[in-house]
Formats: structure tokens, C-alpha cells, sequence
């Protein structure tokens, strides 16, 4: 199974902590807000995902299941 990040914005207060214990997926924008990469978590970075979320002054961070491609995506992806 496949993790994807989410942040809720309006819960977001901009602590930053996510983007330094994630920076591998989660960068600030201008105004300190969290940029969340647009891919799933890789299996390597499950755990500090996990961490990120956890860890949120403002709780505003989720880690959800990615949705799977189904049949017909992957196909058109292996024709690629």
C-alpha cells in the first residue's frame, strides 16, 4: 500500500517542524506554509512521515492511502 501526504490549510498555523523533519517531501513556501510534494511516500520515508504527522503542533498534516491507478491507467503507462 501506498502513503500520500495531505496538509489540512486552515489548520496549518506554518510552524515549519513538518518541512525539517521531512524535507525530503515537504518544503515552505514564502510565508512558511508547508509545499507538499505532489508523489506518494516512498517506502523509505515511511517512518518520518509517519513522525511528521505525529509531531504537528497543529495537527494539520495526514498521511492518507494513495489511491492505485486502476487496470486501464496502468496499461496505458506499460504502452508508454
Amino acid at each position: 500500500m501506498t502513503a500520500k501526504l495531505g496538509v489540512n490549510p486552515i489548520a496549518c498555523s506554518g510552524h515549519g517542524l513538518c518541512a525539517e523533519l521531512l524535507p525530503e517531501l515537504i518544503s515552505l513556501d514564502e510565508w512558511g506554509y508547508p509545499v507538499l510534494a505532489d508523489q506518494p511516500v516512498p517506502v523509505h520515508l515511511v517512518r518520518q512521515a509517519k513522525r511528521a504527522v505525529t509531531d504537528c503542533p497543529a495537527l494539520a498534516l495526514r498521511l492518507a492511502p494513495a489511491p492505485e491507478p486502476n487496470r486501464s491507467q496502468k496499461k496505458l503507462r506499460a504502452d508508454a
